[in-house]
């Protein structure tokens, strides 16, 4: 019985090795894959296992895992293009491969058959190389997983903004990138920017995404934590109806200028989570009235005493999340409540 089965195969002429695409089970993985991670010695060490905890919980969950690279020595240099001598041959060598890519998804298998849970009968997509040399498959793993410098999840979002979100149905506000602004700009646009950092606040429910006091790669790895923690409650609302809510409030020229200051529309993109459904149907009239007052509020904050940007993230933040019970506070009422948040 073979454990893997092959859709296709090809002659890679650069490396002058066959590559496949194929298919086995997560019990086939474990039980034959698995016990190779350790024999290709150009391979990286195994991660901290918090950067997998959340793959791990998705695995159980029915997630499809990332295709694992799998790779042979054929000493003999057998000719493999036929989809079924390819097969074949995996099938007869398979104790002998190695994990030229996904040894961290691997281990991370592991763990999550240890859930009661786990479905040994799901499907476990492969990529599989059969080169006559190991040098020939390092080659291809450093082209493989070095011919860039690795996307920051900063610049993946700022990427995901320009791409994902369809800013021309807006009818209120434009979006503009620092190249298109420096061509034409339009007056009283958004930057991209600032909507991807609204973004980036609205994925990770967290209004605090920029500290230059801690080293990037850390916070990179901060950022990533966030998003994998609260990407359930980002499923709940998708950021394109925030988008349009943001769009039909900025019918009114002074709504338009609050949500210009960038501190405020990262503030509202995370406390518009806890209050869509309050906020879907209230008219502009009635969000310019609120938010009067919430400046005000916020103006009796001692400047000289605190981080003006950082009360205002998180000041509109809690009076977006709470704005059923804030929005009808007046102005001394809401720097009594102001005060105890922030004391």
């Amino acid at each position: 019985m073979k454990k893997i089965e092959i859709f296709t195969s090809d002659l890679d002429t650069v490396i002058d090795s066959y590559v496949a695409m194929g298919k086995t089970t997560y019990k086939v993985a474990l039980d034959d894959l698995y016990p190779l991670i350790n024999r290709f010695e150009a391979q990286r060490k195994l991660q901290d296992k918090k950067f997998y905890k959340r793959l791990q919980t998705d695995i159980v969950g029915g997630c499809i895992m990332p295709p694992i690279t799998i790779a042979f020595i054929d000493k003999e240099e057998n000719n493999l293009s036929e989809v079924s001598d390819f097969e074949n041959f995996i099938n007869r060598n398979l104790e002998f491969g190695y994990i030229l890519d996904g040894m961290q998804r691997l281990n991370t298998l592991k763990s999550a058959s240890e859930d009661e849970d786990f479905d040994y009968n799901r499907i476990a997509y492969l990529n599989i190389i059969v080169a006559n040399n190991q040098d020939k498959l390092l080659y291809r793993m450093i082209t493989l997983n070095n011919g860039q410098k690795p996307m920051t999840p900063r610049h993946q979002i700022e990427i995901l903004t320009s791409e994902m979100f369809d800013f021309n149905n807006l009818k209120n506000i434009s979006v503009q990138t620092e190249k298109s602004r420096a061509e034409k700009s339009i007056r009283g646009s958004f930057n991209l920017g600032d909507i991807s950092r609204g973004y980036l606040a609205f994925l990770t429910n967290n209004v605090n995404n920029e500290n230059n006091k801690i080293i990037d790669e850390k916070m990179d790895e901060i950022l990533v934590t966030r998003i994998l923690d609260n990407r359930e409650s980002t499923q709940e609302l998708s950021f394109q109806k925030i988008l349009k809510l943001i769009d039909k409030l900025s019918e009114d020229t002074e709504i338009k200028q609050w949500f210009g200051v960038n501190n405020n529309l990262i503030g509202f993109c995370v406390g518009i989570k806890n209050s869509y459904d309050n906020l879907k149907h209230i008219t502009p009239e009635e969000f310019l009235s609120s938010i009067i007052i919430f400046d005000k509020a916020f103006n009796s904050i001692n400047a000289s005493k605190v981080n003006l940007g950082k009360y205002r993230r998180q000041l509109s933040n809690e009076f977006i999340k709470e704005y059923e019970k804030l929005s009808i506070m007046d102005e001394d009422e809401l720097i009594e409540h102001f005060m105890e948040v922030t004391s």
